[in-house]
């Protein structure tokens, strides 16, 4: 075993290499050390210089270096750089939390990331200000780690790392989009008509609109890229414009926007999206008063975030959660059920 002893400074700890490790590549063996540091933060310590040893060795600054018996390397880790952007105290629906992550029901107005024209009220600076030194710092800045992320108008579950080894380790789940049983999303969608069958999968490549940049399509050959939901109907409400069916959706990928665009290509889109059902406005014009105003209320596309599971990249405990419909869906479905054909 290499020995770890700290130095005097309380951001340095110095390493020794044993027999048993010798060959191995630097950036690897303090990755393997220093268990809250993801291996790609560790590398950006190595280049900054950061990392010194064993003595004058020109090596210790490259990542690839194969260590030997009895060299001896200090990584020192500096403080996180101030959080970008600023905290603002929003609120927040916690689901959970712990010193390593913390579970989110976004609202369907909210944003995650700053951007052109939304530069603040977004969950980033919601969670900065929440989780204030507890966040230990991704990729050395103060700031939450989004491993995923919901559209602007979806509302639901959210999952974010507080540092880099949780990072680190919800990133690999979502990686493998649950094909290794660590990890589960399933969403509710209300879509115009029914689909023909009770369950189904939905495989098309997506990739950037060619008519226009902003939006996402289903693309042919071999450009895009993969993607597959999957889907199965809850319930179908007669409403007096055609039926309308609430689908519990299962993403095996995670593409920008590919739940509403896989639905919208199969003839299916969610109620209220403007960018993939705008073909559908005259068809929520012949909704039942109620309904039409639960929909205009409503004002995002009916997609929310319901289950999510995974394996606390720490502790390896298996975490589930639900999350009812928010407010204003639930007045959707409820308008929805009343609004019955004659």
């Amino acid at each position: 075993m290499s020995t770890v002893e700290e130095s005097q400074s309380a951001n340095s700890q110095q390493f020794a290499v044993a027999e048993e490790e010798e060959g191995i590549r630097l950036d690897k063996l303090l990755a393997q050390r220093i268990a809250t540091l993801s291996r790609a933060r560790i590398q950006a310590l190595i280049r900054s210089g950061n990392v010194t040893g064993p003595g004058d060795n020109a090596g210790a600054a490259d990542g690839s270096y194969r260590v030997k018996a009895g060299d001896t390397f200090t990584v020192t880790l500096p403080p996180p750089a101030p959080a970008e952007p600023q905290g603002e105290k929003l609120d927040l629906d916690v689901v959970y939390e712990d010193d390593d992550v913390i579970v989110i029901d976004k609202p369907g107005d909210m944003v995650v990331h700053p951007a052109p024209g939304h530069a603040d009220g977004t969950l980033v600076n919601a969670l900065i200000a929440h989780c204030g030194e507890s966040l230990s710092g991704i990729g050395g800045v103060r700031r939450p780690g989004i491993v995923h992320r919901l559209d602007k108008g979806t509302s639901g579950l959210l999952v974010v790392a507080k540092h880099d080894q949780a990072h680190q380790g919800l990133a690999d789940q979502f990686a493998a989009h649950g094909e290794d049983g660590r990890m589960h999303r399933a969403y509710l969608a209300l879509v115009w008509g029914t689909p023909l069958r009770p369950r189904d999968t939905i495989e098309a490549r997506l990739g950037r609109s060619q008519s226009n940049r902003t939006k996402i399509a289903v693309v042919r050959g071999e450009s895009g890229r993969h993607a597959v939901t999957h889907y199965e109907r809850v319930h179908t409400f007669p409403t007096q414009a055609g039926p309308v069916t609430l689908l519990r959706v299962m993403l095996e990928t995670g593409r920008t926007h590919q739940i509403r665009v896989h639905l919208a290509h199969v003839g299916h889109p969610v109620l209220g999206d403007t960018t993939y059902g705008s073909g559908f406005k005259a068809k929520a014009a012949r909704l039942g008063e109620e309904a039409q105003e639960a929909l205009a209320a409503l004002d995002r596309q009916a997609l929310h975030a319901a289950e999510l599971g995974f394996e606390h990249p720490v502790s390896g405990e298996a975490l589930m959660f639900e999350s009812e419909p928010p407010e204003d869906l639930q007045r959707l479905l409820d308008a929805l059920e009343r609004d019955q054909t004659d």
